[in-house]
Parts: structure tokens; C-alpha cells; sequence
């Protein structure tokens, strides 16, 4: 993807499994992705965070972009793996009816999180790789799945 592997720091929920873990490290490694720290997340997080299974730090444009090789085709694969096994992982403490929690990527240098929901569809994956970041101020980023592409809904509403 890239000729120095990009670095990473992988922040988990504290319920994440440790073979999804593994297997989000793989992935990403497989991308050109350094992950250089794993850690667990603490229990409380505000009112506004989105509640995430999953928040990977890294340069996010570099790596979207270096996502359209060839060459990583499988461990592109992988990571969707990832997102779509994230569904699955729940707490046994919360409510039936509540959401999956997705993989967020975040951007090291600008903070702008872009939100990996399980299944999304592939034209969503197909987008991203060719989203330009620096279209966006605010986050994060969902795919809306109604109007076909990445939006967010901060940036429109400050445009009002």
C-alpha cells in the first residue's frame, strides 16, 4: 500500500473479543497499517460519543487511499470481515434492542472520525476509497444509505 507502513493506536471497548482484536490487527497490517499500541477503553464515555466496538487512530486519508491497490484485495476483504463481525459482538448487559456498534476510524492529525457500520453495502466500501477528506469539516462521517454516500450531517447543518 504504502512504502513506510502507517502508524496506527487501536483503542477497544472493553467488551471487544480478543480474536476480533487479532483479527482487526491483522487486517490492518495487511493494509500497510503499523498498529504501535492496543488498549482497552475506560467504562464512561459522554452523552455525544458514538458508541463504538472499535476506534482505530491512523492517517486516515493516506490509508483510504492506498485501500484501491490490488495488492491488498484480501486484507481489504478482511477488515469488511471485521466491521461485519462487529455486528455480533454485544454486551450481555445491553438491552436487546440495542444498535451494533460499529468500527470508527478516526484521523490522527484532524480528529475527523469516519463510522464503519455493520452492513454497509459495497458500493459504501467503494466510496470511501475515494473520499476526499478534506471535503469535510466536522464529523463523523456515515454512509446514508437513502442518498448513497458519505455525509455529515454536522458540516450540512453549519452550512444550514
Amino acid at each position: 500500500m504504502t512504502d513506510a507502513p502507517l502508524p496506527a493506536e487501536l483503542l477497544l471497548d472493553r467488551d471487544a473479543p480478543d480474536d476480533l482484536r487479532r483479527d482487526l490487527v491483522s487486517a490492518l497490517e495487511g493494509l500497510g497499517v503499523h498498529t504501535a499500541r492496543v488498549r482497552r477503553a475506560v467504562d464512561h464515555r459522554g452523552a455525544a460519543e458514538i458508541p463504538w466496538i472499535m476506534l482505530a487512530s491512523l492517517p486516515l486519508q493516506a490509508f483510504l487511499s492506498g485501500l484501491g491497490a490490488e495488492a491488498v484485495k484480501d486484507s481489504y476483504t478482511a477488515l469488511k470481515d471485521v466491521v461485519r463481525r462487529s455486528a455480533r459482538t454485544t454486551d450481555p448487559a445491553a438491552p436487546a434492542t440495542s444498535a451494533p456498534r460499529p468500527l470508527v476510524l478516526q484521523d490522527r492529525r484532524t480528529g475527523l472520525r469516519v463510522v464503519l457500520e455493520p452492513g454497509l453495502p459495497g458500493e459504501a466500501y467503494d466510496q470511501l476509497l475515494g473520499l476526499d477528506l478534506a471535503d469535510f469539516r466536522e464529523g463523523p462521517l456515515h454512509y446514508d444509505r437513502e442518498q448513497g454516500r458519505w455525509r455529515s450531517e454536522l458540516d450540512e447543518a453549519a452550512a444550514g
